[in-house]
């Protein structure tokens, strides 16, 4: 199985991507999750999937269907205090329908800030809860006057209609499915939400242009309850998934974290650590916790996939988490660039673990005459490949795997796995199982 190579700085061209979509209004269900299905599909084959409102999905219905067309506060003069317009965080996400005029007294019990921010806009929702209200920085609410009297209007609708998602499946050789899943319910949070999508798009077509074992599964669904509906609608599918991965808030500036599954050791787990600790950056390892993103939905206890979660600075730890401040500045190409190398790479361990089994164990095989020893002369970089060498044929037992062995010898995958191939193209070595 060939590795996996990044071709070029992809950073730019997501970053653009990221950009065409950040001004759409997203949430759980709508308009804006379809239109943002239909610019993924501009770039890989995606199948959408509309299910009913009202449909049960484990614990849980499909709720109402939300869009919204306009939604303002004005004053006496007609100006326009709060314009959903200008940016689509003004409205809680969800907010039902609503046009009177009322007293600032009443106003600004549906009124939101992000305090200590004077010019931030928080992101609210009220998924689940038929209320409504207006988001807007602390610089904008000290133009109210307590004795005025407002206009406030929200054009918005929660009617029956569908949840929608999408799917992209590339089959490999093989049924085994590793999973990939981004949430696509937020409107304008460039890091939490745009981010994970667009490294999914690109990470999909590196994949559909690249021969693989595993089939690949990616999901853009709407957080929680599309994750739910997911595994209620495929169940079937389930017991395939032999690893999976949940990408989010991995274009900021910060240093790449990793949040484990719920199995904690898990083949996932393994890979990608492996990956970070050999990548030379700085990065965290965190353990599972039932809090987080969908990651939670697959390591439910009646479900406990190997998923983790792939984060750069993580949720509700950095400032501009769920403000207007994490916006499209906030996000950076290079960022993005190493996001993707970093999956790249961990996919690389997975396809490439595999067993193999020495065809001369007793003794050290002499390795020059079969030129793969270069001598004392060599310079570090060989040396090291000669000590791959000599691992792989020492510990390829019939029982260890690739990764197996360079986490023995504390050497990275690429080298390990190079290892294995040049001693295949010998005598000494034969594949085994994959695993």
């Amino acid at each position: 199985m060939a590795a996996f190579l990044m071709k070029e700085d992809l950073g730019g061209a997501m970053h653009a991507f990221i950009a065409r979509l950040f001004p759409i209004c997203r949430s759980i269900t709508g308009d804006g999750v379809r239109k943002t299905l239909r610019l993924v599909q501009e770039q890989i084959p995606i199948k959408m999937h509309e299910v009913p409102t009202g449909t049960q999905v484990f614990d849980w219905k499909v709720p109402k269907e939300w869009n919204i067309r306009d939604a303002w506060v004005k004053d006496s003069s007609g100006r326009r205090l709060i314009d959903f317009s200008e940016l689509n965080l003004h409205v809680v996400n969800y907010s039902s329908p609503v046009h009177r005029r009322m007293r600032f007294a009443e106003l600004k019990e549906h009124l939101f800030i992000s305090p200590g921010h004077p010019e931030w806009i928080p992101y609210r929702t009220t998924y689940y809860e038929e209320t409504w209200g207006f988001c807007l920085c602390e610089n904008q609410l000290a133009k109210f006057d307590n004795g005025q009297e407002y206009d406030v209007c929200i054009d918005s609708s929660l009617e029956d209609g569908y949840l929608t998602y999408g799917e992209c499946l590339l089959p490999g050789e093989e049924t085994a499915e590793v999973l990939v899943s981004c949430h696509i319910c937020h409107p304008s949070l460039a890091n939490d939400n745009l981010a994970g999508l667009a490294v999914a798009v690109e990470l999909a077509r590196q994949l559909a242009q690249s021969p693989h074992r595993y089939s690949y599964r990616f999901l853009f669904i709407p957080g929680t309850i599309g994750s739910i509906t997911w595994l209620a609608r495929n169940e079937d599918v389930i017991p395939r998934i032999r690893h999976g991965i949940v990408l989010t808030c991995v274009g900021d500036s910060g240093n790449i974290s990793y949040k484990r599954s719920r199995q904690a050791e898990a083949g996932i787990d393994r890979a990608f650590i492996h990956v970070l600790k050999h990548s030379g950056d700085p990065h965290t390892v965190v353990d599972f916790a039932p809090y987080g993103y969908d990651e939670r939905q697959y390591c439910s206890p009646g479900i406990n996939l190997p998923v983790g979660c792939l984060m750069r600075s993580r949720h509700g730890e950095f400032p501009e988490y769920h403000t207007s401040a994490d916006n499209l500045e906030f996000v950076r190409p290079g960022a993005l660039t190493d996001s993707l190398a970093k999956c790249l790479a961990a996919i690389d361990v997975l396809e490439n673990n595999r067993i193999f089994v020495n065809q001369k164990p007793k003794g050290e095989p002499q390795l020059g005459k079969r030129g793969l020893y270069k001598g004392l002369g060599a310079s570090p970089g060989k040396r090291e490949r000669e000590l791959a060498l000599l691992w792989v044929l020492n510990l390829s037992d019939g029982k260890n795997a690739l990764l197996d062995i360079a986490e023995r010898a504390n050497l990275p995958f690429a080298l390990v796995r190079d290892a294995a191939t040049a001693l295949s193209a010998t005598d000494l070595l034969i594949p085994g199982d994959w695993v």
